[in-house]
């Protein structure tokens, strides 16, 4: 298998995208999640170290999915095995991992399917964006 390399402003693009998503997606079902994690609005409130938190994780899921992407070789960075490698990603080790946390954690089933759904767009998203970038 021979790597294709990494294209840095594709990984930084993707990162930006997925965050920008996310807060689209969660503002417009902050009512619903809350109420799915039981939270308070309170309790829900959003500080500058958890937009960096999640700035760093997303950089680094968009590093780690490049690296993955790349791995198919060079010639096969497109959108379709972004979004595929992305969608595998995710059921293969986000969703899977959630929901043995969310069970353990006694976590509602229906945050398990907002946050599943926002991961799930996350990964397509990233992979399509370092897709259509390619390296």
């Amino acid at each position: 298998m021979e790597f294709a390399g990494m294209n840095y402003l594709a990984v930084g693009l993707a990162a930006l995208a997925a965050f920008v998503f996310g807060a689209v997606y969660y503002g417009a079902l902050s009512r619903a999640w809350m109420k799915a994690a039981g939270l308070t609005p309170e309790q829900a409130a959003f500080t500058p170290t958890l937009f960096v938190t999640t700035a760093v994780s997303l950089l680094v899921m968009a590093y780690v999915l490049a690296g993955v992407i790349g791995h198919l070789g060079d010639g096969r960075v497109t959108v379709r095995n972004g979004v595929i490698s992305g969608g595998l990603v995710w059921l293969g080790f986000i969703i899977t991992a959630m929901l043995v946390n969310h069970r353990y954690q006694g976590a509602r089933w229906d945050l398990t399917l907002i946050d599943g759904a926002h991961w799930l767009i996350v990964a397509l998203l990233m992979g399509a964006v370092i897709g259509f970038m390619g390296v």
